[in-house]
């Protein structure tokens, strides 16, 4: 007979990289999803970017199988961060924190699993391929429950999960929430102008304006992964990010050491587009890929120019994967004028536990409601589709 058995780890420094991977990429992919990997959250707390001093205070949970005389199977791993403040997720819920306090509780310290600063959907719950998904996606969930009593917390939040995880978390009690974002599907295109001529005639018209603008001005673009990923490059890039990040939002997320570490380990799912003016670089978007998609992650210039951003984060990625058979583009967190571009919404899902009895059974009216609202503005903005209407 054998059970199961829950603990927090602590950091991804604490569990074994052979151990981590084997659960979030349980067929040995060459190229796995990019944000399941170790090396990724490793990279994150290591560099100072994730860490208990930045507010993301790694607890990441492990459920093992435990049989008599034989060693301990890891089994399942949730991601998971003891969090001080709502900042980095891009589910917004200070709303929700604001309104606990002003009944006297409190809302932080809380729980949170996702890949911090990265809103990218994908599967939270890591497990070993040969075990009953429901049951060690059950055990993960009953065990995140009892952490947030354990750890003195006031809910746990899953975000941008899969819809079958999303599904079994209902099943505990958790809360549900959706939201969308803009995916850029890959129709069997063999260029940039097969794609175009799929648009309406207008924003077709639109993007050749907005890339002739680019062209006039000329700039140059270049494609670094792999080797090419050199400490110079991410210099120039950094430099590109923080310009951008501090105009945003004061202080960047991502520390310059961040950057260093994923050209280290994840080169090879890693391509950098940067843009460069008069032998200079402005610009870059940071791109991760696995098998079929392509995601765009991080953006940065140091001089404005029209256009220069959907040039350099859409057109190139959508042009990159045409030319090498990418199945999609997901270009992040909101951005309605993606709609324009060829980017159509997808939705997105998330699961909280919250403790406070009243306030959880307020949420659940709540979230009936924007569910609701969420499907019906998709469906407004399917019905603005920018492709031709046949």
């Amino acid at each position: 007979m054998s059970e199961l058995v829950a603990r927090i780890a602590g950091s991804s420094s604490e569990i074994f990289e052979t151990i981590w991977d084997s659960l979030a990429n349980p067929r040995q992919l060459a190229r796995p999803h990019p944000f399941t990997r170790h090396a990724f959250f490793d990279a994150l707390e290591k560099s100072n970017s994730a860490s208990q001093v930045t507010g993301w205070e790694a607890a990441h949970l492990i459920v093992e199988e435990v049989t008599k005389g034989k060693p301990a199977k890891a089994a399942g791993l949730l991601p998971l961060y003891r969090k001080s403040h709502s900042y980095g997720e891009y589910v917004f819920d200070h709303a929700w924190a604001d309104a606990l306090m002003r009944s006297g509780e409190r809302y932080y310290p809380k729980l949170q699993s996702s890949v911090p600063f990265t809103p990218v959907p994908g599967k939270r719950f890591l497990i070993a391929d040969d075990l009953n998904h429901h049951v060690i996606g059950h055990a993960l969930l009953n065990a995140a429950k009892l952490a947030v009593t354990q750890t003195h917390s006031s809910s746990l939040h899953i975000t941008f999960m899969r819809k079958h995880e999303w599904e079994m978390a209902a099943d505990l009690n958790f809360l549900q929430r959706t939201d969308q974002q803009f995916h850029w599907e890959n129709r069997g295109y063999k260029s940039f102008d097969e794609f175009l001529a799929n648009l309406s005639s207008s924003k077709r018209k639109n993007i050749r304006k907005e890339r002739a603008s680019i062209t006039k001005k000329e700039l140059s673009f270049e494609c670094h992964f792999g080797d090419s990923l050199t400490e110079g490059i991410w210099d120039a890039f950094y430099e590109c990010y923080i310009a951008t990040a501090s105009r945003k939002w004061n202080d960047p997320y991502l520390t310059r050491a961040f950057f260093s570490r994923i050209g280290e380990t994840m080169s090879d799912q890693i391509l950098l587009i940067m843009a460069k003016l008069g032998g200079r670089y402005i610009a870059g978007a940071l791109n991760f890929f696995d098998d079929e998609t392509i995601y765009g992650r991080n953006w940065g210039c140091t001089l404005s120019v029209p256009y220069l951003h959907f040039e350099t984060c859409y057109y190139q990625a959508i042009d990159t994967a045409i030319k090498h058979g990418f199945k999609r583009v997901e270009a992040g967190a909101q951005g309605g004028h993606k709609l324009l571009r060829g980017y159509m919404p997808t939705p997105t899902y998330s699961a909280h536990y919250i403790v406070h009895d009243e306030m959880r059974r307020v949420l659940r009216e709540h979230l009936e409601v924007e569910r609701k609202a969420v499907a019906e503005h998709m469906k407004d903005l399917c019905a603005l589709t920018p492709f031709k209407k046949s």
